[in-house]
């Protein structure tokens, strides 16, 4: 439960405007996110470009967008308004499901059932597409069956997390690229946003193979070592899930024909725990996700590559170099499964 409230701006007022002009509305949600409602997506019409824009904007600056449906969304429906953001064109990696609905492949068919959909994914904090030098720019979420007795999404926006961190770590971390553990693509922790221009940090909890840290008062490089990593990872963890507390994070939890949309590079996402435990528990659980195409390269500073071999032996000396399935386990005790 949120004990403070939200640290961002209102929702800006030409943006209202915009959407109000096709007779829609957007409202936003406590501590972060916006709820639009009257915009209907199974209608097979796309918004004038200039409320796109706007909703866009306040995607970027608010971390995601959930559309209030009143009736039953297609497949199609959705996978249409996902080509709404960013690279607008979907951006398809996963593995198609055999419940998916016409075995489309741009569907990633989630479910606490084996049976309905791909069980346990993202338990821990992450950004789709971090295997890619561009990440997906967005995320879309249909939810078609939800839990009766819940099992959301954590959402936890990452410009607000830099802002809260000491001075000191925001420098340290500000020199400090993540290694793909699956292709071997670097990307910075920290970033700014292309759209808002808030600096963001960025880490994949569930996909992370090595982090090489910039020396601070010479040339060259380092891997962190194993202790190293490990606190990296647990501080990671640690200042996203304070956001719950103190504003700028949710535990969001859908209705029926619920679209969430995220804007990738400004919110962090992890599952609820609710949302992996059995069906004869919470009930059955379904949802589909899209992935859309980024926009630019996520690249690191520093001259660094935007791909380094992380099956071959390390170019930065000892440390944590491993590539290949989840990367580096930085705690024993939790759930690690893209």
């Amino acid at each position: 439960m949120n004990t403070q409230a939200s640290k961002l701006p209102p929702v800006d007022p030409a943006c209202v405007a915009a959407v109000e002009r096709i007779g829609g509305t957007i409202t936003p949600l406590d501590p972060i996110g916006a709820q639009v409602s009257g915009i209907d997506l199974a209608s097979g019409e796309t918004p004038p470009r200039d409320v796109l824009d706007a909703l866009e904007l306040e995607m970027a600056r608010r971390g995601f967008l959930a559309f209030k449906n009143r009736k039953a969304i297609e497949p199609e429906d959705f996978l249409r308004a996902s080509c709404w953001w960013g690279g607008r064109e979907l951006h398809s990696t996963h593995g198609v499901h055999p419940a998916t609905p016409g075995g489309n492949r741009h569907i990633f068919r989630l479910s606490n059932d084996r049976r309905h959909g791909i069980p346990d994914v993202g338990p821990q904090w992450h950004n789709d597409g971090s295997f890619t030098p561009a990440t997906f720019s967005h995320s879309g979420y249909h939810i078609i069956r939800p839990a009766e007795h819940g099992g959301g999404t954590y959402f936890a926006h990452q410009g607000i997390a830099y802002d809260m961190l000491p001075d000191a770590r925001k420098e340290r971390w500000g020199r400090l690229s993540s290694v793909n553990s699956a292709s071997g693509v670097v990307h910075p922790l920290v970033h700014e946003h292309p759209v808002s221009r808030q600096k963001c940090i960025w880490l994949h909890l569930g996909m992370t193979g090595a982090v090489i840290e910039k020396l601070p008062d010479a040339p060259g490089f380092r891997l962190l070592q194993t202790d190293e990593l490990k606190q990296l990872c647990h501080a990671y963890n640690d200042i996203l899930n304070a956001g719950l507390a103190q504003g700028y994070a949710v535990a969001y939890e859908y209705e029926e024909n619920d679209c969430v949309f995220i804007d990738n590079l400004a919110v962090a996402h992890r599952a609820a725990p609710e949302a992996h435990m059995p069906a004869a528990q919470q009930g059955l659980r379904i949802m589909h996700r899209s992935t859309v195409r980024g926009v630019k390269d996520l690249a690191p500073g520093f001259e660094l590559p935007l791909y380094l071999d992380i099956g071959a032996a390390s170019p930065f000396g000892e440390g944590v170099w491993q590539g290949g399935g989840l990367g580096f386990r930085w705690d024993d005790d939790i759930p690690m499964q893209n």
